[in-house]
């Protein structure tokens, strides 16, 4: 019992410290990282890195962070990479995060930098899981940053206590953290080498979650040239361009929006719409957990746009498709044993396993189809991007727990 104490301690205090980093990305800025809290950070986990003694701790130009522990004497298991992001959502401010710890008791939880906000089941039905438990929240004006600040801290706590047990056998590990995943950039300069034989990306949700199958996603930038005419002389001659963008998102179905999907449902999400008379653009995503679906997507606005352009005679629309990951399920199912392995660590953890695929992505998603397959592991953190952001705490020390299983059951392997 009092060891447990000690990890909860230990991870707390990480996690606390590094909140106060503000690291939100930005997707406005074409660098890498796109915030200079993201090399803050860095710069702090590397000093960490340094006093624990691990070896080929490197922070490159572009803000990713590596660093090794060597195997134990006598392991001689595949090289296991552990990875987290460095960067919190641009979709809430990151600046001067409060974190507030307090026991949840079955009462909605109010905020004391927002007096009309307050956090409940309604909002999150996992709470009543809690009940009793410690969970942390901010105070109101930001997110909290679990979103992968807790990761960070669990896999930097999991080291610390490596580092301090010798007698734990453990296989080589590599660190990396990693900038931008949020703007879909996480893995742009990785250097893959410098990685090893299999990965956890410790970036999920709910206490237990195991993820090893996430969206096939696609970005879809479609533009519209309109032609202009002074509104009192335009009947049969104005091309409304931004009139006929709106159109165009209104023909969508509604029921592949992301408000109308759950569990295995696929969507169109339209991120931004812009333009005039002359000229409209639309920004937007596609995701599915099947390829052949976005391709339907894709082709169906395609058709959409000629279906328009021969309605409004003069109107070019041009429809710009690129695809952003890949469901990594079709990597990972070819390596059962990565998931194998992380479900028996969190049963050994005592806690139930949470077996989900992922609506969204990971930097797992690219790892997997750089050979190098990644499941990912939970946080703990619940309500991501938004300021009602919240994570228990016993869940931090269970993510530790877990990972130290995962890195002694693979030390039993063999390459």
């Amino acid at each position: 019992m009092k060891e447990n104490q000690k990890i909860r301690q230990q991870v707390l205090d990480r996690f606390l410290a590094y909140c106060q980093v503000n690291t939100r990305s930005n997707h406005e800025v074409d660098e890498i990282p796109s915030s200079k809290g993201q090399f803050e950070l860095a710069e702090l986990i590397k000093k960490e890195m340094e006093a624990m003694g691990l070896s080929d701790v490197e922070l490159d130009d572009h803000s990713y962070l590596y660093g090794c522990l060597k195997a134990s004497d006598g392991v001689e298991a595949p090289v296991i990479t552990l990875c987290a992001h460095l960067d919190t959502s641009p979709d809430a401010s990151g600046e001067n995060v409060k974190p507030i710890i307090r026991k949840y008791e079955g009462k909605a939880l109010s905020f004391p930098d927002d007096n009309e906000m307050t956090l409940s089941e309604t909002d999150c039905h996992v709470l009543k899981d809690f009940w009793g438990e410690e969970i942390i929240t901010a105070s109101g004006l930001t997110l909290l940053g679990a979103d992968d600040k807790a990761g960070i801290a669990e896999i930097m706590t999991t080291m610390e206590i490596l580092c301090a047990n010798p007698d734990i056998k453990h296989p080589e590990i590599r660190l990396v953290f990693t900038p931008d995943e949020e703007t879909g950039r996480g893995t742009s300069y990785i250097k893959r080498e410098k990685l090893g034989d299999f990965a956890y990306t410790m970036d999920g949700g709910r206490m237990g979650e195991l993820e090893d199958e996430c969206f096939n996603a696609w970005s879809v930038k479609i533009d519209f040239t309109g032609v202009n005419v002074h509104p009192g002389e335009s009947k049969n001659r104005m091309i409304n361009a931004i009139a006929i963008a709106a159109r165009f998102v209104a023909a969508l179905p509604e029921w592949e929006s992301p408000e109308h999907t759950e569990k295995r449902e696929g969507f169109y999400h339209v991120g931004e719409m812009s333009g005039d008379e002359s000229y409209a653009k639309l920004d937007m995503i596609i995701r599915d957990f099947e390829e052949k679906n976005n391709l339907f997507r894709i082709e169906y606005l395609k058709s959409l746009a000629d279906s328009f352009e021969k309605k409004y005679k003069g109107l070019k629309i041009t429809v710009k498709s690129k695809e952003s990951y890949r469901n990594m399920y079709e990597i990972l199912k070819e390596y059962p044993k990565t998931t194998e392995i992380a479900e028996k660590a969190i049963e050994m953890a005592g806690i139930q396993v949470i077996k989900t695929a992922i609506r969204g992505g990971t930097d797992g998603a690219r790892l997997s189809f750089m050979g190098l397959p990644t499941p990912n592991i939970f946080t703990g953190g619940l309500l991501f991007h938004s300021k009602k952001e919240w994570i228990p705490v016993i869940a931090l020390e269970k993510a530790v727990e877990t990972l130290l299983n995962i890195l002694t059951l693979w030390s039993a392997e063999k390459k």
